[in-house]
């Protein structure tokens, strides 16, 4: 079996779902002859055609109200922003109509879309195309926030989006579009949404995080065992609706909680999960919870974009403090 990148699981994720289901259509600007910015979409228009996928204009808004459109009348469109920055236009129908679609309607209509962005910062570009803004629609009722971290979890859970009644944003850690590879099979297995995954058992801390930050997460725990600390390692994958109960196990076993992004700090997704830590998770704590993420401003060019976002030794660091405070 061939690897692959996560870019490329993007890819084949796409052509898995619009071969079996001829109501899925891919819109979105330069989707279709040029497949994509980053060419997720690479091909998809030579084997399924320019009518399923669809070039539109330079226009997010109206890409936005044509995929709702769609949705409510039985197709699944699956829209893309070319960057996570341009995705602003796009928020008003997103927010008032797609995600209250089945609210609004009292379930007689749904809107089974997926509005798709390459997401986050590591690539040298300027900030409007560097943005970690999924604090934003996290606070949208009725639409799903996810964020893969792996070529594999790009798959399955690309295609769990897809096969889902309600609308989900698909945020691709673009930094780690091609940064490794994996063995992808594509026989068409989701994986579940709504899910965090453990990705590495430990039982002295535990490090939160999602999308490219997973990387350095593990990074930081390899780090750790080589002093004799133990870290588990939660990809939150899915951030709305969020499986807190995994958060909390892992908490209730290790007493310790250091959360990863890369988002500004006030108001990012952390800080909800650290509410709800102290919610409920109060008396399983040893140590003040550790939040390690981007600084309150936009993202810096160039010299000092990997100074703003959260390093392994920033990671360690914040471990190692959570240890000591107890």
């Amino acid at each position: 079996m061939a690897q692959i990148t996560l870019i490329e699981a993007v890819t084949q994720a796409l052509a898995h779902e619009m071969r079996v289901d001829p109501s899925v259509v891919v819109l979105g600007e330069d989707v279709g002859v040029n497949g994509g910015v980053f060419r997720a979409t690479q091909g998809l228009q030579e084997k399924f055609g320019a009518a399923r996928v669809i070039d539109t204009p330079l226009d997010e808004a109206t890409i936005a109200g044509l995929t709702v459109g769609l949705a409510a009348q039985g197709m699944k469109p699956i829209a893309e922003a070319q960057f996570e920055g341009f995705i602003y236009p796009m928020m008003e129908h997103i927010a008032c109509h797609a995600a209250r679609m089945r609210t609004r309607t009292r379930g007689r209509l749904t809107c089974p879309a997926v509005f798709r962005a390459p997401w986050g910062g590591g690539i040298r570009a300027p900030e409007h195309h560097s943005e970690a803004n999924e604090a934003l629609f996290t606070n949208i009722p009725g639409l799903r926030v996810v964020l893969p971290s792996s070529p594999g979890r790009a798959y399955g859970l690309l295609l769990a989006a897809i096969r889902d009644p309600d609308p989900v944003m698909f945020f691709e850690p673009k930094r780690i579009y091609r940064q490794y590879k994996e063995e992808v099979p594509d026989d068409g297995e989701a994986l579940p949404l709504d899910v965090c995954f453990v990705l590495r058992d430990g039982s002295d801390v535990t490090l939160v995080t999602w999308g490219a930050q997973v990387k350095e997460a593990l990074e930081a725990a390899d780090a750790l065992a080589e002093q004799g600390i133990s870290a588990e390692v939660i990809d939150v994958a899915t951030l709305t609706p969020l499986d807190f109960d995994t958060i909390h196990e892992s908490v209730k076993k290790t007493g310790r909680c250091v959360i990863v992004h890369e988002a500004p700090r006030t108001a990012g997704f952390g800080a909800e999960i650290a509410a709800r830590l102290a919610d409920e998770a109060m008396y399983d704590l040893l140590a003040p919870v550790e939040r390690v993420t981007g600084y309150d401003t936009h993202i810096p060019l160039y010299r000092l974009e990997m100074k703003y976002l959260p390093s392994v030794e920033r990671i360690v660091a914040a471990a190692t403090r959570t240890l000591a405070a107890s």
